[in-house]
């Protein structure tokens, strides 16, 4: 099994909470977990299918923790991201809820993170790679990474937050960003990496603060 490589929603948000009916409180939380455990059990199994609804439900979730994890690093952030998913295909042998399946994939990022820094002798400690905890603490240190990418997203001007929402979110290719905004393919090349420049230098300016 293998996972697609351009598929880049860093930027795919959680809808905002809706107002529920007190005896459909607990219903969604159940299937997700329903869902968790089946996928886990399929992918175990080496069900192709299961993989990819694996992969769609939480690539983009992972690519979003990994920038954060890696301060910006957005080549090492989309390495760890597959290698998640190839760990998946090989080790994940069951879930027992969402929140479970998440923090165990959640866990595989940052170790995978954590040794490659060890490896480029970069310090891993700063956001707490090392000794992970157990999953009741990661579920408020995978929340917080994840609030300081959105911190950083809305420190960057409309135009830069927007850009990099058309090439991750909506995985638009150069070509059509420059027809949208009837410029140049170059010139949507130099805004977007500048963009980035600037989303790594916020994200570690939050994580800084946070820290």
């Amino acid at each position: 099994m293998t996972a697609a490589t351009n598929t880049m929603s860093i930027l795919v948000r959680q809808a905002p909470p809706q107002t529920v009916d007190s005896s459909h409180a607990s219903a969604a939380p159940c299937a997700a977990d329903e869902t968790a455990h089946r996928l886990a059990a399929l992918v175990a199994r080496g069900d192709d299918a299961a993989f990819q609804q694996l992969y769609d439900l939480y690539q983009g979730r992972l690519l979003r923790l990994a920038l954060v994890l890696t301060r910006g690093d957005e080549l090492l952030a989309a390495d760890a991201v597959q290698a998640v998913f190839i760990t998946a295909a090989r080790k994940l042998r069951g879930a027992e809820s969402e929140s479970h399946l998440w923090h165990w994939l959640a866990r595989v990022a940052r170790q995978h993170i954590a040794k490659a820094w060890r490896q480029r002798g970069k310090d891993s400690t700063l956001i707490g790679m090392e000794d992970l905890p157990e999953i009741a603490d990661e579920k408020a240190v995978n929340s917080a990474l994840e609030e300081n990418l959105d911190a950083a997203l809305q420190m960057m001007a409309t135009d830069e937050r927007q850009l990099i929402e058309s090439f991750y979110f909506e995985q638009l290719s150069h070509k059509e960003i420059a027809d949208r905004l009837n410029v140049t393919p170059k010139a949507v090349s130099s805004r977007l990496e500048r963009a980035r420049e600037k989303l790594r230098t916020w994200v570690i300016k939050t994580l800084t603060r946070e820290t």
